[in-house]
């Protein structure tokens, strides 16, 4: 197996873990553990330290496995509507727009917006007519 299908496999299994109510569950758990024995060691500084230090350490971790799991959910999404606008009677200039700049796809937007407003309008017009 690849490095990169071992870290995928991996990060999925942590992101999948972690967002069950049970590992949230575990972790109150744990806190209250670690807060329970703070009168038994004095609330010493290394009582502090170890609170400190664990949740540290983890949330660094799991910044990068999200940031992981989100980049590999985005990209799935983006080319499954890739995919819808290449099939339909959409405009394909639509497609791979997520590599423009944030002011390009401001303008898309906006042309966007403007052609629904018409064609809205017009709908109404001729409605009404």
């Amino acid at each position: 197996m690849k490095t990169e299908q071992i870290f995928t496999s991996i990060a999925n299994a942590v992101a999948h873990a972690t967002g069950k109510a049970l590992t949230f569950g575990l972790c109150v758990l744990a806190v209250l553990a670690w807060a329970v024995t703070g009168p038994y060691f004095g609330y010493s500084d290394t009582w502090q330290l170890i609170i400190n230090t664990s949740t540290t350490i983890i949330t660094f971790l799991m910044v990068f496995l999200i940031q992981n799991t989100q980049n590999r959910d985005n990209a799935a999404i983006q080319t499954k509507l890739d995919e819808l606008i290449r099939a339909s009677k959409a405009k394909n200039r639509l497609i791979g727009i997520e590599h423009l700049t944030e002011k390009e796809v401001e303008q898309l937007r906006k042309e966007i917006e403007e052609k629904v407003m018409e064609l809205t309008e017009n709908k109404q017009h001729r409605v009404s007519s």
